[in-house]
């Protein structure tokens, strides 16, 4: 009874605020319910999004400057034919700093007698002070988004643990530096974003342990979420807030069609080949519509 009370209060007071502000449908679905939006509408909604899009959608709605990472994130590889390194998905966060302990098991490291027990120190620091508690939270349509906190010479993102990461659902990563075994992960085709000139080499152990997973972390000079949108391409990396997310979606998918009507015609006028850019998209409108969603935005 008391909850049923307690929600009533809460659309009565809606009620009452809402003619006050005059907001519309979409500012009211984008303030009470985007937070609640799940992830497959959003990975949909996003999916094959253009950074440049979204950045005009984030502008749209009041976000200037906002969420567009520094240029220095930028993809490890790129493949301008099946546009196989562009990402959009859902943040997973984490974060490692630089440890305050001894950066050595207290042995003298150049006897051999004394191996062993380096290889119980370094097993120590892997399962206990820098291990990967973040890769349960991994699903598919995730972006992985590590915060290294400066300690970027330490390899947090190397070739085997990205696979792992891949196979449990990944579809990118965005690190602030820390990645390492860069050749087999563009072999891979692992699509990264990070700052190249920030990647790592050494090991995780004596340099750095994990803090959060799934708190607030800043990479890029961007503040993300868990369960922010992440998309990135060829023009950087832009971080969508969740309550946001929808209209900015939209926005964005709607000056997508346009510019691939657009660009179409200039295709067959200049009798180019079509390739997946110019690929016809559905209908913003019924689009929409099918995700359960405000199918005009801007009303």
């Amino acid at each position: 009874m008391m909850k049923i009370k307690k929600r009533f209060g809460q659309f009565l007071l809606l009620g009452l605020i809402v003619p006050v502000l005059g907001l519309s449908h979409a500012e009211m679905y984008a303030q009470n319910n985007e937070e609640e939006v799940s992830d497959d509408v959003l990975l949909e909604l996003y999916d094959g999004a253009r950074v440049a899009d979204v950045v005009d959608g984030m502008v749209t709605v009041g976000y200037i400057d906002i969420g567009v990472m520094d240029p220095a994130m930028a993809p490890l590889w790129k493949d301008v034919q099946e546009m196989t390194h562009r990402i959009s998905g859902i943040a997973v966060t984490a974060r490692y700093g630089p440890t305050n302990r001894p950066k050595h098991p207290g042995v003298d490291l150049t006897d051999p007698a004394n191996y062993e027990e380096y290889r119980s120190w370094r097993g120590m620091w892997y399962s206990q002070l820098s291990p990967e508690p973040f890769a349960d939270e991994i699903k598919p349509g995730t972006v992985l988004v590590i915060d290294t906190e400066g300690v970027n010479d330490a390899g947090s993102t190397g070739s085997f643990n990205i696979m792992d990461w891949t196979e449990r659902g990944m579809v990118g990563l965005v690190s602030a530096g820390g990645v390492r075994d860069i050749d087999e992960i563009i072999l891979q085709r692992n699509p990264v974003y990070t700052d190249y000139y920030d990647r790592g080499r050494g090991e995780r152990i004596g340099r750095n342990e994990i803090l959060d997973v799934q708190t607030p972390v800043v990479v890029g000079g961007v503040t993300v979420y868990p369960g922010d949108v992440i998309v990135a391409d060829s023009d950087g990396v832009v971080v969508v807030p969740r309550r946001v997310a929808v209209r900015v979606g939209q926005i964005a998918y709607q000056e997508l069609v346009s510019d691939i009507d657009n660009r179409r015609a200039l295709y067959e006028r200049l009798d180019l080949p079509f390739d997946d850019t110019v690929r016809i998209r559905e209908e913003p409108e019924e689009f929409f519509q099918r995700l359960g969603l405000p199918t005009d935005p801007n009303q």
